[in-house]
């Protein structure tokens, strides 16, 4: 079984994705029930004639109960300049839900969808000790997506011409595209891009939410798709490489911190974390973003010592 926390555009979006591919029985939660079980009305149209699926919705977290995965977009607002402006506030919000999830479904795959993700994903691990192979900070898969679009703009080609364009670090302002990994038609794009073209693209990524607010606000289908294929893979005993956010330990010479790396996942969570290669400004802008990263959770540790 699937569950949703959050019932809003990219939740429910996730049902849709979920319902349409007739994936698992799926759970929408919400504060507002009334909200929950009319995304659940909606996105229960889309399933398969064939399927024996079903989507429902509540309010009620019992109903998480025996969860395979529980993906969490819920938000207590909005963010209009940065992920981390309203932190404390999603904090709070993330440590309710952690203790019902420990309740219910202890054994569920967690997908933090919710900003500032990376600090989230961290409080959600440690707030009620889960394995750190079970919750995943589901963001640098889009910022990858982001980046292979924004390449594939500047060599004016299609997306299939652009391969391993991978996005490491924070979800926000200090976020690494690894232009190194990166090729273009098999040829390292490292090799192509100049040093100021490579920073253009480099705050274009990082921007990216931020044109894309002004347009439709913020993103819905592209953070629904990376969600959607994580679950796929756990429902399905898949095996996906994908870059997510974990707990860290050792890895790129970082520990007790949570930042997009490249993953292996499968049904049992996190089944490998991958160190590769990065060029030595790669990693002093990866190790930057950690420390950013590791600020903010430490700031909101302390706020929720007092809160």
């Amino acid at each position: 079984m699937i569950s949703i926390i959050g019932s809003g555009k990219v939740g429910s979006a996730l049902a849709f994705l979920c319902g349409s591919f007739a994936l698992d029985d799926v759970i929408l939660v919400n504060r507002n029930e009334k909200k929950a079980i009319g995304e659940a009305l909606d996105a229960s149209t889309t399933i398969p004639a064939t399927s024996t699926i079903s989507i429902n919705g509540t309010s009620d977290y019992s109903k998480i109960k025996n969860s395979d995965v529980v993906a969490i977009t819920a938000s207590s607002g909005v963010h209009l300049q940065s992920r981390t402006e309203i932190m404390y506030d999603q904090a709070i919000m993330i440590r309710e839900i952690s203790q019902n999830i420990a309740r219910y479904a202890p054994e569920a795959k967690i997908l933090m969808i919710t900003n500032p993700v990376d600090v989230l994903t961290y409080v959600m691990q440690k707030e009620r000790d889960f394995p750190s192979k079970n919750v995943i900070g589901v963001a640098s898969s889009l910022d990858s997506s982001r980046f292979r679009y924004l390449l594939s703009k500047e060599f004016g080609t299609n997306q299939s011409k652009i391969t391993d364009a991978l996005v490491l670090g924070e979800h926000d302002d200090s976020m690494v595209p690894i232009f190194s990994y990166a090729k273009f038609n098999g040829k390292p794009v490292q090799d192509i891009l100049d040093g100021q073209k490579k920073s253009e693209i480099t705050n274009e990524v990082r921007n990216y939410w931020k044109y894309l607010r002004d347009y439709k606000g913020h993103s819905v289908f592209g953070i629904a798709k990376s969600t959607f294929d994580i679950i796929k893979c756990i429902i399905k005993n898949e095996t996906l490489d994908i870059p997510a956010s974990t707990l860290l330990d050792g890895q790129f010479g970082l520990s007790d911190v949570c930042i997009g790396v490249p993953l292996t996942i499968n049904k049992n969570g996190i089944a490998k974390i991958h160190q590769i290669k990065i060029t030595k400004n790669e990693n002093e802008s990866l190790q930057k973003s950690a420390h950013v990263v590791r600020n903010n959770i430490t700031k909101v540790l302390e706020f929720l010592k007092t809160n």
